[in-house]
């Protein structure tokens, strides 16, 4: 029964913070409009930086990492509260995957935006900070890489999500020193995270695929 309430809970924490969209807030509060009528119409921090300037873009930054943090957390303490750990050490990893994917979801169709929201990349990333640091580290590595030498954010953020899954297996295993079975139910957690941020670039890989998908430029301005 604690195992179902903890599930529940850090699914419900996930979602509720992950539909505060702070792209969504910043360029509200700050400029009076809609980021999802400019641009690309996406609600996520590419498309903020691109329309609304650097400021407007380390704000939503810090604020999407930060709600996929603080849903981690809050999971973990719930799950501890109600003793719903897994044995023998009332192990409460688990659990920072559910409020993750569950937060990604939040960021995608977000509840009070209408449910239309961004991609979930930085709020992916941000669970990953709590989860596994060094997954984490891997997936930002490959991340900038990556767009080091394509300058396509969304080519980036595909592959370093496509990359998720193995990342998690063997941060899990080799790093973590977590046993075969826990590491494979870490990686399946892990899945439909990747599989989710992947799906909503869908439009992006038709742009790639036909040759006009814009490029990364630190340059930014309302169009």
């Amino acid at each position: 029964m604690n195992y179902a309430l903890a599930i529940g809970a850090a699914a419900l924490i996930g979602y509720l913070l992950g539909s505060c969209n702070f792209s969504i807030i910043v360029v509200r509060l700050l400029k009076g409009e809609d980021v999802r009528k400019n641009g690309s119409g996406n609600a996520g921090l590419t498309n903020t930086l691109r329309c609304y300037g650097k400021g407007c873009a380390l704000l939503t930054l810090i604020g999407d990492l930060g709600k996929g943090v603080v849903a981690v957390l809050l999971a973990r303490l719930v799950c501890s509260l109600l003793e719903a750990g897994l044995p023998p050490s009332n192990d409460t990893h688990y659990i920072g995957y559910i409020a993750g994917l569950f937060a990604i979801l939040g960021h995608v169709f977000p509840l009070y935006y209408g449910f239309k929201g961004g991609k979930g990349v930085l709020v992916g990333v941000s669970v990953f900070l709590i989860v596994d640091p060094a997954v984490f580290g891997a997936l930002i590595t490959i991340f900038a890489v990556i767009l080091i030498i394509s300058k396509y954010v969304s080519l980036s953020s595909i592959i370093s999500s496509a990359c998720c899954p193995l990342a998690t297996f063997l941060g899990e295993y080799f790093i973590r020193n977590a046993s075969l079975q826990r590491s494979l139910l870490y990686t399946a957690l892990s899945l439909p995270m990747a599989a989710m941020v992947i799906w909503m670039h869908r439009s992006n890989m038709q742009r790639l695929r036909d040759g006009c998908e814009n490029k990364f430029s630190i340059k930014s301005g309302k169009k």
